[in-house]
Order: C-alpha cells, then structure tokens, then sequence
C-alpha cells in the first residue's frame, strides 16, 4: 500500500527529525536515571542485610522488598527515558546482581550472565521460540498482504462505512471483540488491519494500540472458547483441590464471571471512549495532535521500522484487491481454530478448545496464510517470487524489534521469578484482612505483580494456587465456608484474573503491550502513557464501586450496573472532545491513489 501523505505543514508522523535542544533532554535524563541506579546499587550493597556472608560465599536476593527493584527500576528508566531497550537490560542486569549475590566482581559477572544466561534461557524456552517464530511468521504474512495491494483493499472497504474518526473506532473495537480466541492473534490481526484506515482517518497510534490492547486480553479471558480458558481452569482446579467444594474448575470459573469487572469495564470503556468521542489525560493530546496536525505519532517515536515503509509500498499499477488480503487473514484464522480442535482433547468443545496447544496452532495457521498470500500474489501477475521474498523480508525485520524487547521483559520475568517477587507481594496481604476486602486486595496484589513482572499468565500461575486457599481459609474460620461456593470465594478467583490483566495493561515490559504496540506501529511508552490513565480509572472504579460493596453484601449484577454508571459518566465529566471530531468540514485525508476496490 502507499505510503500514507501528510499536510506538508504537518509534524512528520514517524518523528525523523529531532530537535538539539530535544537530544540534550533526553540525555540529562539518561545521564541522572544512570545516577539514580548508580546509587540504589551503592545504598544496597552497604544497607541489605545480604552480599557476602561470613564465610565468604554470597547469598541471593529471594524473597525480600528488593526483589521489587528490577522490575521498578525497569519500568521507571522506562517511562522516563522512553527508551526501552536500555531500560530493560539494566533491570535484567539489577536482577542478575541480586540473584547471583551482591559483590564487586558479581556486578561485572552479572553484566556477562545478563546476556549469556538469561537471554539466552529466554530464547531457549520452547513456548517462547514458538512466540517468535509466530511473531516473525505474521510480520512476513503482513509484508506481503502489504506489498500486493490487499491490505489496501480492506482499507477502501472499511473506510466506505469507517468514514469518520468515531466509526473507525467503533469499526476497531467490534473486530477486536470478533477475534476472541487467541490475544496474540487478536492484536496482530486487527493492529495491521486497522492502522492504515486509521491513519486515514486521522487517529493516533496511540488510540490504535489502546483499542487493541484494550480488546484482546479482556475478551480472551472472557470467552468460553479461547486459548485462555484451558490454562485458567486447570489452574483453578488445582486450587480448589484443598478444599471441600464441590464444583470442578470449569463450574467456579463460569461462576467467577459474574465478578470480571475490569474485563467487562475495560470493554465498555474502549466503546464509550470511541462512540462519544471524548478522552482524557495524555490520549486527549495524542489525538488532537492527530486531528489537527495529521501527525498519527509523536515526534521522536520509536516505532522500529526503520526504512521497512517504503520497501512494503505496493507498484503504482497493482490492483487494490479486498480478497488478497481477506482470504489469508480467513486462512490463519481458520487454521488456528482448526488446530486448537485438532490438538485438544476433551467431552465438550470447551474443553477441547481450552485443552488445544494455542502456539503451534497460531504458528501452523501463519505458516498457510503467508503460502495462500504468496500464491494469490504470482498467480495474479502482482509479484515474481522475488518479490514476495523481499516482502516477506521486509515483513521480518519490521518485528525484529518487538522480538527484542520480547526477550529482554521474558529474562528480566524470569528474573522476578528466582528473585521471589510474585511471592513478596503475596505474603504483603498479610492474615488480619477484613473479609470484605480480599477481592478488592487480591485485585490490587494481582495487578502489581502483573505490572512487575509483566506477564499476566505467569500472574495467574502464581497468585491463583495461594488466593484460592486463603480465600476458603478466611471464609473457613468465619463459618462461612460452603461447598456449593460463596461470592467471596468467586471475586477471589476473578479478580486474580482480572487483576493479571489490569497490572498487563499498565506494565510497558508485558508482551501484550508490546505486541499491541508493534501492531499499531506505536512507540511503546507512549502506548503505556496514553493508556495507564485509562488502566487505572476502570481499576479503581473497580475496586470502589465493584469489589469492595461485593464484599459488604451487594449483588454482582447491582455492582456492575453501579460501576458501569460511574465509568460512562466519568468519562462524560472528565473526557473532552478531540478538535474537529466529526466537526463540519471534516474529512479524512485525501488519498490520491485511491483505486476502485474488487473483490
């Protein structure tokens, strides 16, 4: 497809140009966060109780508040620097000091281990290899579809109905709730799909990869037949193994629906969001820039693309076919529901589809797409095979840059991991909480850990064997446990899971951001930036007008109609419209090469 044109007075999209003054702020900032950990490192070798023992042998950081510092440390050089590379391998390299022993020499061996071991442990994962190699299939897939004109093709379709910024919101977030089986699959898909439309329409990346993000975790965990629900039942039978009820995993799990708040809230609001067309904090500067400027990022945003655009751009004489790219987005999808069916094993299609390997499925359902793409590309006379290899390519190295950052958050998670910081942030619940207040902890302990250490599944894989018993003990000691369940119970269990994908939403170092991010071809901090403030306010409408009345005795359905309320009309107090959304005059951008769509 072609390259996108701009007002020639506008800001450059994709941020080429930087300002002096703008590289001297960056590198203060740089040069002081440097500072910062230079001096946490000095402060814990001569305050923490570890280091060398008396014997001369060095113990690791496990288990203790330290164990929070690589992922804060992480995430803070992060959101400051906006540079996430480097802010990634100093956590991983902190946490390599901390679990190999505070020494002199262990910050120079830690810095070698850093790459040699923790990367390299990263790569050699099984699940993660297959990930990657996903990852790089559906770049290649993409480079295609985009060099044959066929994503063009869906952009004339859509924009027919998507003709204004609300409707291409509303457009996005229906398709995002449409792909509901796999997260992965969900923000590759409709973040390549939907940005050039998108960008057509004046939207910012930042609201793309919001609408992305903010449909396909909550979606995925909602659904009865998705790659989420075998692992978040076995889980919780496992759980409840310990305690006398009488329900198997799948039961409590339907039952736990009813007290899925932030899913449900972080759905409604992407939709209250798009058809009011208002927003708030950081969101609300990104779009009025868009709007008015054409600018769709920042600039200075680092969207890892390099000089790719302009080697994807079709020929001036390719037809804009819908079925070039329709069909093997049909393929992959339909390949991937097929192979979970295939690999699952089970007495309903529930079971069957949650029990299916979701990674090989993802990985056989791109392999076929990108083949049905390649063919329908020769066949047609639009590409030699040189052509579609060189796509291909070009497709490749678009994501080469997620893969990266994709390894370092993998080390610095399993890092968190030996270091013990799910479990610090668990024990910190302490035994004397009040009743009513175990989901809405339970939530907030949830989203920390997910925030930390950026992995919602491994959230789940944690906290959900230590909740589910202490959620039974606490109702136990009051004479309320019941084998049929109580509500208590439920909003435990539900918010273990909803609380692992809020902490996700709000954690620039969780695969899911960045996948969402490498979608909608947005700058990762300012994904985080623009959608944290969105995060936070459905959290904390959660906590306060959902989990914590739940807990005092109202019921689920009363607490979210309540929690609804106050979302929607927040948003109505709070949110401002975007200048020119759907103004009078407003129009997308003029395309100049725009082709009559066939099917």
């Amino acid at each position: 497809m072609s390259e996108t044109k701009y007002p020639a007075s506008s800001t450059p999209p994709f941020g080429t140009q930087k300002s002096g003054s703008s590289r001297t702020r960056r590198r203060t900032l740089v040069l002081a966060t440097a500072i910062v950990v230079a001096i946490l490192g000095v402060l814990l070798y001569q305050t923490m109780d570890m280091g060398s023992a008396v014997d001369g042998s060095s113990t690791a950081a496990t288990g203790r508040w330290w164990s929070l510092l690589p992922p804060v440390v992480a995430i803070s050089l992060a959101l400051l620097t906006r540079q996430i590379l480097p802010a990634l391998f100093a956590g991983v390299w902190l946490g390599a000091w901390l679990a190999e022993g505070l020494s002199a020499w262990g910050l120079v061996t830690s810095l070698l281990d850093s790459a040699g071991v923790y990367v390299v442990d990263a790569i050699a994962e099984p699940d993660h290899v297959m990930i990657i190699a996903f990852t790089l299939m559906i770049g290649g897939l993409v480079g295609i579809l985009r060099k044959n004109g066929g994503t063009d093709g869906i952009v004339r379709i859509v924009t027919r109905c998507a003709s204004t910024p609300r409707r291409g919101q509303v457009a996005t977030g229906g398709l995002g709730v449409a792909i509901f089986f796999d997260d992965y699959a969900n923000t590759l898909v409709v973040g390549n799909t939907m940005r050039p439309v998108m960008d057509r329409l004046r939207v910012s990346r930042e609201k793309l990869a919001y609408i992305v993000d903010s449909t396909a975790a909550p979606i995925a965990t909602l659904a009865l037949l998705s790659t989420w629900i075998g692992f978040q039942v076995v889980l919780i039978d496992d759980a409840i193994a310990g305690t006398d009820l009488t329900a198997n995993g799948f039961a409590v799990f339907v039952e736990s629906l009813k007290y899925a708040f932030y899913p449900i809230l972080a759905l409604a609001l992407v939709f209250a969001i798009a058809l009011s067309g208002r927003d708030f904090g950081p969101m609300l500067q990104a779009e009025r820039r868009a709007r008015t400027t054409g600018a769709v990022s920042r600039e200075g945003a680092d969207i890892g693309l390099g000089g790719v655009e302009d080697e994807l751009t079709p020929h001036e004489e390719a037809p804009r076919r819908l079925v070039n790219a329709l069909l093997p987005i049909l393929v992959l999808v339909g390949t991937t529901v097929a192979g979970l069916f295939a690999t699952g094993e089970g007495a309903s299609i529930i079971e069957i589809v949650g029990d299916g390997d979701p990674f090989s499925s993802l990985l056989w359902g791109a392999l076929l797409a990108i083949l049905v793409a390649a063919a329908l590309s020769m066949s047609q006379g639009i590409l030699t095979i040189a052509d579609v290899v060189a796509a291909w390519f070009a497709g490749v190295k678009s994501v080469l840059y997620v893969v990266i950052i994709l390894v370092l958050a993998w080390a610095l998670a399993a890092l968190t991991g030996i270091l013990g910081t799910a479990e610090f942030l668990a024990g910190a619940l302490g035994t004397a909480l009040p009743l009513f207040l175990l989901p809405a902890v339970l939530f907030v302990v949830a989203g920390a850990v997910a925030f930390s250490t950026g992995t919602s599944w491994g959230t789940m894989g944690i906290l959900t064997p230590l909740a589910v018993p202490v959620a039974w003990a606490v109702l136990d000691a009051r004479g309320l446990a019941d084998a049929a369940g109580h509500p208590i119970l439920f909003a435990s269990v539900s918010t273990i899971l909803a609380g692992a994908v809020l902490g996700d939403h709000c954690s620039p170092i969780s695969d899911t951001t960045v996948i969402s991010s490498l979608a909608s071809q947005c700058d990762v901090i300012d994904h985080v930036r623009t959608q944290l403030p969105y995060a936070l306010f459905v959290g904390a409408v959660v906590i306060v007008f959902g989990l914590v009345p739940v807990g005092l005795g109202l019921p689920w359905w009363a607490a979210m109609a309540l929690c609804a309320l106050v979302v929607v009309g927040g948003l109505m107090v709070a949110g401002r419209k975007s200048d020119a959304v759907d103004a009078p005059g407003f129009s997308p951008r003029p395309d100049p090469e725009a082709r009559e769509v066939s099917g």
